[in-house]
C-alpha cells in the first residue's frame, strides 16, 4: 500500500517579543498547534515559539530537527522521512517567514522534487514590511544579505549597489549584524550620492518599530539614528 505523503507546512513567526496574535493569523497558529515534526534553525526558540501559541501537544513529545547555515545537502533528504512516512511537518525559521533568506528553502526545493505538497502560511517578513513601508520601487527590488564586513569591500559593494539601483531602477535591500547597524549606516552616507534614497527600517512590527526614508543627503543634516543593537533593514535606490 502507497503511503501519501505528508504536507510540509513553511510557519512564519514573530519578528521580536511581539504579541503572536497581532501578526499571525488564527489559521496559522491554530495548524501549528497540531503539528508534531518540526524542522527548525535552532530547537529551544522553536520550543519557546510553540510553547508561546499554546501547542495541543507536550512540547516534550514535539519533534525536532535542525535545519541551518551547517547542514549538508546530503543530509537534507533525512528530514524528509516523516514526510514519506505520511506525517505534517513544520519549517520553523529564527524569525520571518521561512525559505526567504532562509536556510529552509533547499529543504523546500527537494520537497518538490519528492512530490510532497508545500503549504506556506501566512505572516510577518520584514524583507517585503520594510519595502512595503519605504515608498521606493516595489515593482523592481533586490535582496542581498549582508554586505562585506571589510571597509574596502564593503564601501565597494555599496558604490557597485547603487550603480546598478540607478541603471535598472531598482531598489537595493540589505541588512547587517545589528551591532555593526551604525558602522553600516556611516558607510551608506560617505559613499552614496546626495539624492540617493535611502530607507531605515528598524524593529519592524514591534512597540519601537521606527522607519523613515530620506535622500542622503538630508541623512547627513539630521539626529543619526539609534541602531546599535536594533534589527534594521536598510534600502536604497539611486536617482539618475
Amino acid at each position: 500500500m502507497t503511503i501519501k505523503p505528508g504536507i510540509l507546512y513553511l510557519i512564519p513567526c514573530t519578528l521580536g517579543d511581539t504579541p503572536v496574535e497581532q501578526v499571525l493569523p488564527q489559521h496559522v497558529i491554530a495548524i501549528t498547534r497540531k503539528l508534531q515534526h518540526f524542522v527548525v534553525e535552532q530547537p529551544k526558540t522553536a520550543r519557546q515559539f510553540l510553547a508561546t501559541i499554546q501547542s495541543e501537544l507536550p512540547i516534550q513529545s514535539l519533534h525536532f530537527a535542525t535545519l541551518n547555515e551547517h547542514t549538508a545537502t546530503n543530509e537534507l533528504s533525512v528530514l524528509l522521512a516523516p514526510l514519506l512516512a505520511g506525517q505534517d511537518v513544520g519549517i520553523i525559521s529564527e524569525a520571518g517567514c521561512p525559505g526567504i533568506a532562509d536556510p529552509g528553502a533547499e529543504l523546500v526545493n527537494l520537497a518538490h522534487r519528492k512530490g510532497i505538497r508545500v503549504v506556506p502560511l501566512v505572516g510577518p517578513s520584514s524583507i517585503l514590511l520594510a519595502l512595503m513601508a519605504s515608498g521606493l520601487n516595489g515593482q523592481r527590488f533586490a535582496f542581498h544579505g549582508y554586505l562585506p564586513i571589510t571597509d574596502a569591500e564593503r564601501n565597494k559593494t555599496i558604490a557597485k549597489l547603487e550603480t546598478e539601483s540607478v541603471k535598472l531602477k531598482q531598489t537595493q535591500l540589505f541588512i547587517e549584524t545589528p551591532y555593526r547597524n551604525d558602522k553600516l549606516f556611516g558607510a551608506l552616507l560617505a559613499q552614496c550620492r546626495p539624492e540617493t534614497l535611502l530607507c531605515v527600517a528598524t524593529n519592524i512590527t514591534l512597540p519601537s518599530e521606527h522607519i523613515l526614508t530620506r535622500p542622503i543627503k538630508q541623512w547627513k543634516s539630521q539626529p543619526i539614528p539609534q541602531l546599535n543593537k536594533h534589527p534594521s533593514m536598510f534600502l536604497l535606490l539611486g536617482k539618475s
